[in-house]
């Protein structure tokens, strides 16, 4: 049986990029948040990587702080009706929230990776 190597690779690159933890070259994901069985480049068995609530957590607060103060802000200068206010920032808040999840979803599975924390690694 031979060892490949495989130069460890930023996990905030790999997982924010989406590719395999392991040799960066793989997709991370089969669906929009469907992490693959295994990576189609290296073998990585990528089954024990649950990102959980991690994701949807940070993107909470993410958007809390940008979001909240943004929207007092407009409040405060230009006083426009309940209405407009649904309208400008429930498809921001929705926009961001896809965006950001994937990402971030890659980068919790890519740090799980980096520091082992499922049962078997290589």
């Amino acid at each position: 049986m031979t060892m490949d190597y495989y130069p460890a690779l930023s996990p905030i690159r790999t997982g924010l990029a989406c590719k395999c933890p392991r040799c960066g070259g793989g997709k991370l994901f089969s669906g929009f948040l469907t992490v693959r069985e295994s990576c189609e480049q290296c073998g990585l068995d990528l089954r024990g990587h649950d990102a959980g609530d991690g994701p949807a957590i940070f993107i909470i607060f993410i958007l809390g702080f940008v979001v909240v103060p943004l929207a007092l802000w407009v409040e405060m200068t230009y006083m426009p009706p309940l209405w407009l206010h649904a309208v400008l920032w429930f498809p921001t808040i929705i926009g961001v929230t896809l965006a950001l999840l994937r990402p971030l979803k890659g980068l919790m599975v890519a740090l799980q990776y980096r520091h082992r924390s499922t049962s078997e690694q290589d």
